[in-house]
């Protein structure tokens, strides 16, 4: 029934190290809801009762929250294969902890909280590892919301914009990279005005510390990058 999605699950860390056979049988076991969506539609609202982890099965959603000054704030932009929701599955009142949009034409399976918290009672071979690799996404998202609290508690727009640049080039090893985040998605996650966001980097640029086009970023200078965010 589910081996239309069978590729675009594989993609996902959390079937990471399970076969195509033993993914479907766990697919027919925990018995996931289908939805589409369209562009811009709502696929949940912050706050409202949870319903289930999303797993992307084509397309791409923003997952954003509101600020107390009714300021949108970008959490970050998820493709196929990506899951969310997952944060709200082990809460005790679970309820969304973020917006989530679609950005296009959007395919999501949402699984039963209950069934990824504990071992299924058919025992399927592969729901360890499911468990498993649900507690290390939830490390590594941990992980990515350290790092934005890094990047935006810079005390200055060219700081915020350094930091993020940095843990790019730190993260792929190279001084030359593409930004996977639009140059409005940049200001919004990074809770800077988006005509702000364009002024200073044209500024880094005529400093000679970055060049760019379009998304495709080259650090010139990582030294005054480092500086920048001291």
């Amino acid at each position: 029934m589910y081996r239309e999605w069978t590729g675009a699950l594989k993609l996902s860390p959390l079937f990471r190290g399970i076969d195509d056979e033993s993914l479907n049988i766990m697919l027919d076991c925990l018995k996931p809801k289908v939805r589409r969506y369209r562009q811009r539609e709502v696929i949940a609202l912050y706050s409202q009762p949870f319903s289930g982890i999303g797993i992307i099965t084509g397309g791409k959603v923003s997952l954003t929250r509101e600020t107390y000054s009714g300021e949108r704030m970008l959490m970050g932009i998820l493709d196929e294969g990506d899951i969310f929701g997952e944060t709200a599955a082990f809460s005790e009142n679970p309820v969304w902890t973020a917006t989530v949009i679609a950005q296009e034409e959007t395919c999501v399976l949402f699984l039963p909280p209950d069934k990824v918290r504990t071992t299924c009672s058919n025992i399927c071979a592969s729901h360890n590892t499911l468990i498993g690799n649900m507690l290390r996404i939830l490390s590594e998202r941990a992980l990515m919301l350290d790092k934005k609290m890094e990047h935006t508690s810079a005390r200055n727009i060219r700081g915020k914009i350094s930091s993020y640049l940095l843990d790019i080039c730190h993260r792929y090893s190279s001084d030359t990279f593409r930004v996977s985040l639009k140059r409005h998605e940049l200001a919004d996650y990074l809770n800077i005005p988006r005509p702000s966001l364009s002024r200073e980097m044209c500024s880094m640029r005529d400093d000679g510390i970055i060049e760019f086009k379009g998304t495709l970023v080259s650090v010139k200078n990582r030294h005054a990058l480092e500086n920048s965010v001291r």
